[in-house]
């Protein structure tokens, strides 16, 4: 996803969607370490995901504050 697209999301939609890529990138290591990731770009994807989603997530508590 692009950070445009997840900084229109609420707090509680990016918590959500948080929580669903780190289970996807849980899967992805599962299948890595049987042999059966077809695409390994896919986990750099999630995580990088993961890191735009946290990212926003601290700006928006910083200026909270």
């Amino acid at each position: 996803m692009r950070a445009k697209e997840l900084s229109d999301l609420s707090d509680q939609e990016l918590a959500v969607k948080e929580r669903e890529l780190k289970e996807s990138l849980f899967m992805l290591r599962l299948r890595q370490r049987t042999n059966q990731l077809e695409g390994p770009a896919k986990m750099g994807q999630t995580r990088r995901d993961i890191a735009r989603i946290k990212t926003i997530q601290h700006a928006r508590a910083r200026g909270a504050k």
